[in-house]
């Protein structure tokens, strides 16, 4: 495949004339070709237009016809795994095993939502008869489906350039819901990008689809990623990165004439607590815990960034074993020079801190952009007075709580933000109370038992979402088919005929 660097506008590709952007090598900082011109605001403008003009008529294909649409478009990627497998590990710094498994999770979901929507599972339709003898007063018929919300921006994250990118979750379900989409595609992998845009372009064509049901475009955030948020035509947001990003597209949404939701993922430290059993024999634990915290040098959302513990006998101990084996953790390279700074930025700071202590670290093992795991260790008071040791370090990097009582314990739980994971690890269920479990499911979209928080199963039951912080809506989640229900919405229809009626309510 030829890269051109093009932006893909409905069924078309037109070349920006905004500031350029290039991806990097982050193992090297070598910038490779082609570049990639930003969007202009006429291009922006277009691209809306033509995904409104689209969504009257792709809001009402069958569902049958969208599933197969889905599933051309996980056709489509697969054909280009080779490909994916050469340019993404170049402009990511992410390893071949990475990449292979990525792109099994994105055509997987993609193929999930085909098979949610043929079973019509989407719909929720609802029936309640019309009830004309009721006194005092007779009830109508009504009957509730949901129907796509509208055209739909997402914003592709830096750390899954696949399963959260351009044909990622928030791509598919809206796709799946009946929504349009256009996507902006993240700076440091745009190559990937390309790719992939052109797959779905490939599928909509295949499937003769209507122009504008997707289009891709690269570009500046003030530019494209603030233009499309404020444009009239799009009605929600899917976005995946920092919380300074986040909290900008929803002031944006916001303040619109017509506000809109935006369903921001934004920053999670997934506390991970150590109840008294687990340090009595820690070696399970902390091999499971250092294989979650390198996992993708830490790049992932669900990276455990605090281990929460109590000061029993066996503290010591644990303590030293796991510094001792995170001295022994090499470093990795991070998906770009930018993230590698700001991670760099983040152990400077708890670093220089006097509330807090330097366990142990690793080894650096390359040139750039290397992320070297670090193990840091304050008190449960310190913790609580000091609300910056509750930010998140994008990276392999972990702060360990010692708490002296239970009354620490519980306390840290309630004053953790919210957060997409909490984990516990105990051998004995008699140690964990009620009053545990009820804190943390305040706070958690997911809560894990002896087991650790990186790995997303793709499925019905999974939720990654949780309470602000981690994310801009804690009622949804964008894995698993539940995602899709952010892009509908319901509509009740009273004493319609039956052959006015959509097929799903007759």
């Amino acid at each position: 495949m030829n890269l051109n660097g093009n932006l893909i506008i409905g069924l078309k590709e037109e070349t920006g004339s905004e500031k350029e952007v290039s991806a990097k090598n982050p193992s090297t900082n070598d910038t490779l070709s082609p570049g990639y011109k930003g969007a202009t605001e006429k291009q922006l403008e277009h691209a809306c237009e033509l995904a409104n003009n689209a969504f009257y008529k792709y809001k009402n294909t069958s569902f049958e016809d969208r599933a197969k649409f889905l599933d051309t478009i996980a056709e489509e990627i697969e054909t280009v795994k080779e490909t994916l497998l050469k340019i993404t590990p170049e402009e990511t710094g992410l390893p071949e095993a990475r990449i292979t498994g990525e792109t099994g999770r994105t055509v997987g979901q993609l193929r999930m939502f085909a098979e949610f929507i043929r079973n019509s599972k989407h719909t929720d339709a609802t029936i309640d008869e019309a009830l004309p003898d009721r006194q005092p007063l007779p009830r109508p018929d009504l009957r509730l489906r949901n129907v796509a919300i509208g055209p739909v921006a997402v914003f592709g994250a830096s750390n899954f350039p696949l399963a959260f990118s351009v044909a990622g979750g928030d791509t598919a379900s809206a796709l799946a819901a009946g929504c349009p989409v256009i996507v902006k595609a993240h700076s440091s992998h745009p190559r990937t990008s390309e790719i992939i845009g052109r797959c779905i372009q490939n599928a909509v064509k295949k499937n003769n689809l209507p122009d504008g049901t997707f289009s891709l475009l690269f570009g500046s955030g003030n530019i494209v990623g603030q233009g499309l948020v404020k444009n009239k035509y799009i009605k929600a947001v899917g976005f995946t990165g920092s919380r300074n990003g986040g909290l900008q597209i929803v002031k944006t949404a916001q303040s619109r004439n017509e506000p809109i939701p935006v369903y921001a993922e934004m920053s999670s430290i997934n506390p991970v607590f150590v109840f008294n059993s687990v340090l009595e024999n820690p070696d399970k634990f902390i091999e499971g815990f250092l294989v979650s915290l390198q996992m993708g040098a830490g790049q992932f959302c669900t990276n455990p960034g605090l281990i929460i513990t109590q000061n029993s006998k066996n503290y010591e101990n644990f303590k030293s074993k796991l510094a001792e084996k995170i001295k022994e953790q090499n470093s990795q390279t991070m998906l770009s020079n930018v993230i590698a700074k700001a991670y760099e930025e983040g152990v400077s700071k708890f670093k220089s801190k006097n509330n807090i202590t330097l366990v142990g670290e690793g080894k650096k093992n390359g040139n750039a952009n290397q992320c070297i795991p670090h193990l840091f260790e304050t008190s449960a008071n310190e913790f609580k007075k000091d609300q910056e040791l509750s930010d998140e370090i994008f990276g392999s990097t972990s702060l360990i709580i010692k708490c002296e009582n239970d009354q620490d314990f519980n306390e840290i739980a309630k004053k953790i933000e919210g957060q997409l994971t909490i984990s516990f690890h105990s051998n004995n269920v008699e140690e964990v109370s009620e009053e545990f479990i009820s804190l943390i499911e305040d706070r958690a979209g997911r809560i894990i038992y002896n087991q650790f928080p990186t790995g997303v199963e793709v499925c019905h039951a999974m939720v990654h979402g949780g309470p602000f912080p981690a994310t801009s809506d804690t009622r949804t989640t964008s894995v698993g088919s539940k995602a899709i229900f952010r892009f509908l919405r319901p509509v009740s229809y009273q004493n319609i005929p039956s052959q006015l009626l959509p097929k799903e309510i007759k």
